[in-house]
This record gives C-alpha cells, sequence and structure tokens, in this order.
C-alpha cells in the first residue's frame, strides 16, 4: 500500500549523515528548553501563526486549531513529496521534524490552564480557547503527556524505519549479487 517503486538507495555515507544529523538534533533537542528547540520551534512558529489567519479564512471557529494544524502541514507536506520521490532520508527527516512538532505542540498543551507562555502578538492562547470546548481543560497535562509519548514513538519510528529501508537495500544488494553469479556461471560467462 505505501511502497513506491524505486526507493534511491541508502548508502553508508547517507546513513552516517543521517545519523551524525540525528545526533546533532537529538543533542540540541535535550539541552533545550523541554518541549522548544530554538531553531526548529521558531521555524515551526512562523507556520503556527500563519495556520491561524489561512484556517480563519473559512471558519472563525476553527481558527485557534489553524496554528497547530499550520505547524503540522508543512512537514507532512515535505514528507510527501520526498515519499513520492522515494528518498527515504528526506522522508525521515520530515517525519521526525513532523514529530519533533508535537513535543512543541504538547508543551503548549501542558500550559492551557497556566496560561504562563509568553505569545505571540500577546493574542489568544489556542490551547486554553479548544480544550474548554471539548470539556478538557483539566485534562492538559494528561493529554501534554500523550502528546509527548506520540511524539518520541513517531521519532524512534522514523530512526527504525530509515534502518529498516537500509536493511531492504542491502538485502536486495546481495540478492542481486548472488543472482547474477548464479547467471554468470550457468552462462558460461565466469
Amino acid at each position: 500500500m505505501f511502497r513506491t517503486k524505486n526507493w534511491e538507495p541508502l548508502t553508508t555515507g547517507k546513513l552516517v549523515a543521517f545519523g551524525a544529523g540525528l545526533g546533532v538534533f537529538l543533542l540540541v533537542l535535550f539541552r533545550s528548553e523541554p518541549g522548544f528547540v530554538f531553531l526548529v520551534d521558531h521555524a515551526n512558529l512562523v507556520f503556527h501563526e500563519a495556520g491561524h489567519p489561512v484556517v480563519g479564512l473559512f471558519s472563525s471557529r476553527l481558527e485557534p486549531y489553524g496554528g497547530t494544524m499550520g505547524q503540522l502541514f508543512f512537514p507532512a507536506v515535505l514528507e510527501v513529496a520526498f515519499w513520492r520521490r522515494g528518498q527515504p532520508i528526506g522522508v525521515a527527516t520530515c517525519a521526525i521534524w513532523f514529530c519533533e512538532n508535537w513535543l512543541n505542540i504538547a508543551r503548549y498543551v501542558a500550559d492551557a490552564r497556566r496560561m504562563e507562555l509568553p505569545l505571540v502578538g500577546g493574542g489568544d492562547h489556542d490551547w486554553h480557547t479548544i480544550l474548554p470546548r471539548w470539556g478538557l481543560l483539566e485534562s492538559d497535562q494528561r493529554i501534554a503527556a500523550i502528546l509527548r509519548t506520540i511524539a518520541w514513538t513517531g521519532i524512534a519510528a522514523s530512526c527504525c524505519w530509515i534502518l529498516w529501508r537500509a536493511w531492504e537495500d542491502r538485502s536486495r544488494s546481495q540478492c542481486l549479487s548472488v543472482n547474477q553469479r548464479h547467471v554468470r556461471r550457468n552462462t558460461g560467462r565466469d
């Protein structure tokens, strides 16, 4: 169902670069304020803020959801684009970016009752608006914990997927080598 015809091969160099980038990202993530990676989440904030007026064009009632939708939309679109091109490193990187957004969203949800986070332009707190609509304001901490779990599970799954893709490439390459040797031996081209 989710297979593409041709995945770009994962070379050792690409895997090493991905691993190094992931390592730096995780180092920055663990050393940063919980749920906020300075460079990445400032970019996500731009997408978040852009989402409000875009969704607001269609529905003022849904406008508070637009920020979260906006910050998830951009990495998801890029992930689909990389998937369609068969570029596994791009897919995994965008999936990790998508999942890292959930850490930031969890931080925002956890602040729904306290409302201590600084807001861009001093506007309304999205999750303080959203959660009471669903009768869930008192559950902000539990919801945030679930979102953090989803984020970390997604990041781990993305890493496992890229390792599986690499294993598939190695297995396919070994099968091709064995088949080529077998054909040469049977046709006398050895």
